[in-house]
């Protein structure tokens, strides 16, 4: 295969000898790359998200500045249309700090290290005292049942596959009884349910996340315990009974209006055709959401910036999208699918950045359209031009707030960073600004306007 070098990068030709197309397409990508690492902005706009606005969680005041913030920052960069889009979006409140204390073991009484799961109903002023029961998945609950489990706390006690070189698919395996646990153990009398949670590194971080109820289910309070203490509980199991007291004041308050904050710069030959960028502004109320998802807001925003600074005129409209409530609702995502299929619009394509902001690996991709594999094939013809920094491309699923436009028929992307270290962070008071790399943020950005210009340039037959 042919090779030629374009600023000192070594890309591989598209047919296997020297293509003045496909050089004058990894000149402008290089063009891309330069302007993104030496103007973006996309650092000090997470820097004032962060440490001005702070945590963000659907409903709460910091959401609506957060919103409001975003919508002035896209209004400054001369795009043709900058708005809000309405949303209801349901308000958690985590309450006082949560208290989970082993009453009695071999070791005495003291404290585990836990957090209060979204969405979670509270254990009241009193809390409540009772026997553990250690269970690794939801389907021991069917084998146990009523009688084992009534007037007792579940403890889900499965840990991430270590062994997954995919960080996303360890959590996949794992997350159901986050998600799912306090709904399947209300059902068979349980008073409460603690959780492992979701990383794979022993620390004493304690993670929250989502948990979500079933309907006709009694809501019972969910907390997550870190992962040293996860162990520890689960040794003491193994000895003799263990008593826990719980005591969290967490409560849903209904529904709130919010937005979603959009801007475009519409397409000069192909308007009708969206090429979408975005993430979700919301984060859960502990950290400040730096790599959940403010990374991904920022680096949406930033493509446009770098487009408009290298004066690019796109054949199709691009959209930002900044979507409200994917922590604890998916309302965002839902609402502007809704919008979007009532107007009747098209997504050619649309990319969501929701797994950090650690070094670029590439994009995984997915659609319903019977096209696809023709599409997918044509979508890897453009490798080589992105091999030279590091990025590929992968079927895959993309993300939770874009998933609703798969109707549309479109090509759905995930921006898939290096996902090593992203679940040390994922939904912990540690997830703030400093844990973000300046110059990884940037390569984010410039990976994803890269894409944004070949889907522009070439769309998908």
């Amino acid at each position: 295969m042919a090779l030629f070098l374009v600023f000192g990068y070594q890309l591989a030709d598209l047919h296997a000898q020297s293509n003045p197309k496909s050089d004058a397409d990894a000149f402008y990508i290089r063009e891309i790359y330069n302007a993104a690492l030496t103007k973006g902005k996309s650092y000090p706009w997470l820097d004032y998200l962060c440490n001005r606005i702070g945590a963000r969680l659907s409903g709460t005041p910091q959401a609506t500045s957060a919103v409001e913030y975003t919508r002035q920052m896209l209004d400054t960069m001369g795009l043709d249309s900058v708005w809000l889009q309405p949303c209801m979006v349901p308000h958690w409140n985590r309450g006082e700090k949560e208290i989970v204390r082993i009453t009695h073991s071999k070791m005495g009484s003291f404290d585990l290290k836990a957090l209060a799961l979204g969405n979670s109903e509270g254990t009241g002023p009193n809390g409540l005292a009772a026997e553990v029961i250690e269970v690794k998945r939801l389907d021991e609950l069917e084998s146990l049942g009523r009688e084992r489990l009534a007037g007792k706390i579940v403890f889900f006690n499965r840990p991430m596959d270590p062994t997954q070189l995919n960080t996303f698919a360890a959590y996949g395996g794992a997350v159901d009884q986050r998600g799912l646990g306090a709904s399947r153990a209300s059902k068979y009398g349980a008073l409460a349910v603690l959780v492992r949670s979701m990383t794979t590194r022993l620390d004493d971080v304690p993670h929250t996340g989502s948990s979500n109820y079933e309907p006709g289910v009694t809501p019972i309070p969910a907390l997550g315990i870190s992962t040293n203490d996860a162990e520890l509980l689960s040794r003491l199991l193994k000895e003799e009974p263990v008593r826990i007291f719980i005591r969290n004041t967490s409560h849903m308050m209904g529904m709130k209006p919010s937005h979603n904050v959009i801007g475009e710069i519409r397409g000069s030959e192909k308007p009708e055709e969206i090429i979408l960028i975005g993430g979700h502004l919301d984060s859960w109320d502990v950290g400040t959401g730096a790599h959940d998802d403010g990374a991904g807001c920022v680096q949406a925003m930033d493509v446009l910036q770098v487009l408009k600074r290298l004066n690019y005129r796109p054949k199709r409209t691009i959209r930002c999208v900044l979507f409200m409530n994917e922590e604890n609702g998916l309302k965002g995502g839902q609402a502007y699918a809704e919008v979007s299929n009532r107007n009747k619009e098209f997504h050619l394509a649309a990319i969501e950045s929701d797994r950090g902001g650690f070094t670029p690996r590439g994009f995984t991709c997915e659609s319903e359209n019977r096209a696809f594999d023709k599409k997918y094939k044509q979508i890897m013809e453009w490798s080589p031009l992105l091999e030279a920094y590091g990025l590929s491309f992968k079927r895959g699923g993309s993300g939770a707030d874009i998933g609703p436009l798969r109707s549309q028929k479109g090509v759905l992307f995930g921006f898939e960073p290096d996902s090593q270290r992203y679940f040390d962070y994922h939904h912990t008071a540690i997830d703030t600004f400093e844990t973000v790399n300046k110059r990884e943020l940037e390569l984010g950005t410039a990976a994803m306007t890269a894409l944004v210009y070949l889907l522009d340039k070439f769309g998908l037959e």
